[in-house]
């Protein structure tokens, strides 16, 4: 588990750095990270029961207008993971009724 917790912490680091350069170049009227969105998590939650439930993740930009940053969001458990991939998708520009399991949009995001 500590090998693990050391991965994860290298990959989110990695990932901030990323975030720091898009949000420093400049887009039109913003910045770059202004003008996307994001989705940065892990692929499963317990490897043991092979479930993806809690499974944390971020969605990261702006989508030029469209999300809404600074927010923590918990949704309920055992909401679809393609839920959240739908919606991203939505925040994107791509607009889709369903995507695999998809119950629906996640509300708020």
């Amino acid at each position: 588990m500590e090998k693990n917790v050391k991965i994860q912490t290298y990959h989110i680091g990695l990932f901030a750095q990323f975030l720091e350069k898009m949000r420093s170049t400049r887009d039109g009227d913003g910045s770059l990270l202004d003008h996307s969105v994001l989705l940065y998590g892990s692929n499963m939650s317990n490897s043991n029961a092979h479930n993806h439930f809690p499974l944390p993740n971020l969605v990261v930009g702006g989508a030029s207008g469209r999300l809404k940053g600074n927010r923590h969001l918990r949704y309920p458990d055992h909401t679809p993971m393609t839920n959240l991939l739908l919606s991203v998708l939505d925040k994107a520009g791509v607009e889709l009724e369903t995507l695999g399991d998809s119950t629906g949009n996640m509300a708020n995001l």
